[in-house]
């Protein structure tokens, strides 16, 4: 079978270098908020609807965007995007008030949502069909190098220069991404038709395509119940002191990172049967937290199992939208990948929704079953889709 080239693992990384950028800029304000909070004289719940606002902009705002965009050529529009992401960071760093970095935030979160969709398109597109999961998978290690290294190093940066200067690296970091795309990759031939409305009807009406985006959420939402918490969850139940945490965190990012690779591998021919086994044995590693996080020594092995997983669904998930796309609505293609980003959004807010519910009302080690039982329903999901595809097109 056909290998990946080195010119198109050139042009997938430099996709990657972009996401990076902005899988940075999602959650580096975690460990900023006091410090916005204290600079705009807002209070830190006040400072959170920053993150929640950016998830919700980029659930409602991908979808919408994609669909009125999708004849515009797409190496052009992720140079456009791009532009628009260093701008929208730009624009947050010099912000005086609440309201106006809230709409910087919405601004770039919009531009962070399209450009994953197109580009998980473009990185599908770039490679021979059953190679679509790796492709996708090395795309997406840019994000997971953000949680990495990205996170940190803005997090230090805001503390110890100021908040605004991490948005301005940030800023920088997506006009590198903007050259790096510019010259890696090729011209993309411009769409001769855009999505229908017969063509979306069909995406948000259509059983597979539905349970599909459940799927996404679910099995993304199962990790944010307890990922949320990991901090407190590994000072006050693991007892770690808190000048570990950093470290651990380090090792849940490099964890990350691995499953992703692995989950592109598996997700290469039919991503959805490799789905099946990932759902599963993460609700497995999800109820094993319950007895791993409470003992010091066995929460580092916690740690590694919840980070091969927190990711390892994304390559297959994407890549098993796009392919249902093609088979039900061609022209929607993007519009699908568009969804389906915005599927993951509602999922960290589902999750860490439940997870929230389970630090008030019972104890943090709930969030791990809570989070359990919505890994097992996104396999259910897996493998109702396997049974479905064997009987249909795929």
């Amino acid at each position: 079978m056909k290998e990946i080239s080195t010119k198109v693992y050139i042009a997938l990384t430099a996709l990657a270098v972009s996401a990076f950028a902005i899988g940075t800029t999602e959650f580096v304000i975690v460990g900023l908020l006091p410090t916005v909070a204290s600079d705009l004289g807002i209070t830190v719940t006040k400072a959170g609807t920053l993150i929640s606002g950016y998830a919700v902009a980029i659930a409602i705002g991908t979808p919408v965007v994609t669909a009125v965009t999708s004849r515009i050529p797409k190496k052009f529009f992720l140079l456009l995007l791009l532009m628009v992401f260093s701008a929208g960071n730009a624009a947050a760093a010099i912000a005086q008030t609440y309201e106006l970095l809230l709409a910087a935030r919405v601004v770039t979160a919009v531009a962070h949502g399209v450009f994953f969709a197109v580009a998980a398109t473009v990185a599908a597109d770039l490679v021979p069909e059953h190679k679509r999961g790796s492709a996708i998978s090395i795309m997406f290690t840019g994000l997971t190098v953000a949680t990495i290294a990205g996170v940190p190093m803005g997090t230090y940066i805001g503390q110890n220069a100021g908040w605004r200067v991490t948005f301005i690296v940030v800023a920088v970091l997506g006009l590198l991404g903007l050259v790096t795309t510019f010259f890696a990759v090729d011209r993309i031939a411009k769409s001769t038709t855009g999505p229908t409305v017969g063509d979306i009807i069909v995406l948000v009406k259509h059983p597979k395509i539905v349970s599909s985006l459940m799927m996404t959420a679910l099995g993304f939402g199962g990790t944010f119940t307890i990922f949320t918490y990991m901090t407190p969850i590994l000072e006050e139940v693991s007892g770690h002191p808190s000048d570990w945490i950093s470290l651990l965190l380090l090792i849940y990012g490099v964890a990350v990172a691995v499953g992703n690779i692995l989950g592109g591998k598996w997700a290469d021919g039919h991503p959805v049967k490799a789905l099946r086994y990932i759902f599963g044995v993460q609700a497995v590693v999800l109820l094993l937290q319950m007895l791993l996080l409470p003992n010091r020594i066995l929460s580092i092995v916690s740690i590694v199992l919840l980070g091969l997983f927190a990711f390892m669904m994304s390559p297959g998930v994407q890549s098993y939208i796009v392919t249902l796309a093609e088979k039900l609505a061609p022209s929607a293609k993007d519009l699908a990948s568009a969804f389906n980003i915005a599927a993951f959004n509602v999922g960290i807010a589902a999750g860490s929704a439940l997870g929230g519910m389970a630090v008030n009302r019972f104890t943090p080690l709930d969030a791990a079953w809570m989070g359990a039982l919505m890994a097992a329903a996104a396999c259910v999901l897996a493998v109702w889709n396997t049974k479905s595809d064997r009987k249909q097109f795929i």
